[in-house]
Parts: C-alpha cells; sequence; structure tokens
C-alpha cells in the first residue's frame, strides 16, 4: 500500500498517526496507565489533534493532560466533549460533532460514525459511542472502529468510504471477539486490518493470530498486520 501517513499502535485502542503534511493525531490516547504502551511512548513530544471514540477511560485515557500540555485540538461527540469542557478542556481546544458529521482540518478529515457500544465518562452519559473515518487528502482512508460489536451499518460505511485500513477490536467481553471481527472486515472491506482492544487486561482474552485465520477465511482480500505495541505499521 502506497501512503505517506504514517501509523504506529501504542496498545490497546490507542493509535499515532501523522498526516502527509506533517500533523501528528492520537487517537484514543490511553497511555501513562495502559499495561500494553511502552514507555517510550507514555509521554508525547507532540499533538495536534486527538480524536476520542468514547468516553470510557481506557479511551479517554490522558485527554485533559495531553490536551493542557499541547494546547491540540480534541475532536469528541458532543456531550463527551463537554464533560471535558467541564474539566478543564478550552473551548478553543473543543471540536464536537455528532454522528454523520465531518469535520475539516489541514490535510484530513473526520466523520463520526456508528458503534454499538455503551460510553459514559467519570460517572456520567457520555452520549453514543462511536467510530472514527479519517480521511487524508488525496492519500488513505483510515477507519478506528472504536468499541463495538458487529453490525450491518458497516457494509454501507465499506461503500461509501472505502477504507484502505481498519483497526478491528477482537478482545471480547467488552466488544466482539475474533470471528465477529473477521466478518466486519468482510463487510468493510478494507485492504488492511488491525487487531486492537486485546491483551490489556487478562478479561480481553482475544487472539489476534485467531482474527488473522479467520479473516483468511472470510475474505482473502483483507491482509492482517499484527504489529507490537509501539510498532509503526505505515
Amino acid at each position: 500500500m502506497e501512503t505517506n501517513v504514517k501509523a504506529w499502535w501504542l496498545g490497546h485502542s490507542a493509535f499515532r498517526l501523522e498526516s502527509p503534511n506533517g500533523n501528528i493525531i492520537y487517537i484514543d490516547p490511553f497511555l501513562s496507565q495502559n499495561p500494553a504502551t511502552p514507555d517510550e511512548h507514555k509521554n508525547p513530544d507532540k499533538i495536534d489533534y486527538i480524536l476520542l471514540t468514547h468516553g470510557h477511560e481506557d479511551h479517554v485515557g490522558d485527554t485533559l493532560e495531553l490536551a493542557k500540555k499541547f494546547d491540540c485540538k480534541v475532536v469528541a461527540q458532543v456531550e463527551l466533549s463537554q464533560l471535558l469542557k467541564k474539566r478543564g478542556l478550552t473551548e478553543n481546544q473543543r471540536i464536537e460533532f455528532n454522528k454523520g458529521g465531518t469535520v475539516d482540518f489541514d490535510d484530513f478529515s473526520v466523520t463520526l460514525v456508528n458503534a454499538n457500544h455503551s460510553s459514559s465518562f467519570d460517572g456520567e452519559y457520555a452520549g453514543e459511542a462511536g467510530g472514527l473515518i479519517i480521511s487524508f487528502e488525496d492519500d488513505i482512508c483510515f477507519y478506528h472502529m472504536g468499541d463495538t460489536n458487529i453490525f450491518s451499518d458497516l457494509e454501507i460505511y465499506g461503500n461509501i468510504y472505502d477504507p484502505h485500513v481498519v483497526a478491528v477490536p477482537i478482545g471480547d467481553y467488552y466488544t466482539m471477539g475474533a470471528q465477529e471481527g473477521a466478518i466486519c472486515c468482510e463487510m468493510i472491506g478494507a485492504s488492511l486490518a488491525v487487531p486492537m482492544h486485546y491483551g490489556t487486561f487478562p478479561v480481553l482474552t482475544g487472539d489476534p493470530e485467531e482474527f488473522r485465520a479467520f479473516v483468511k477465511e472470510y475474505c482473502d482480500d483483507t491482509e492482517v498486520k499484527i504489529p507490537e505495541a509501539g510498532e509503526q505499521f505505515l
């Protein structure tokens, strides 16, 4: 896959993306307390944008601390954004939107799509969970599914957004497991799938090699990459 986008998996559902123009984007930056995140990735040296899928602490993670340190934009669903404002996120940093909505930045855009999951933050309702479609100008489309199980909208998203890369939760228990994740890949039709949200805690028993085997069974056109936490895969 030819691309000027760079991407790292940082453990759990956290990703670091670098756009062709050099914008540094973090998705669900659960870093400092994440047992899967390597020490060298727990303290970023630059962030321009933070994108959040939902309000659970293993996804919001270090957002408030990082936003204060880097004065970066934080893109989140409306209710979650408002809760973060109450806890110190400035009005200038907040980018709030809702499902079906797209926000445009320097050389990429972000669309909030559906995910089948709950969402709360610090004991308060944080709106509905979502997935993120990140489209880089004249380059690839990256789909972070967030926390979810399988649902029929995925085929529609594949047809509309034609993502090149999909990050798929496979841990089971709180999300779908390996087999459902593989069927999602068939529905979405991305060229590359990266498993996430597994192994961080004992309860997340999903096996990435089992996921790879199911993907091969259901959709030969999708390649599976299983990066180590902290490893660059694009």
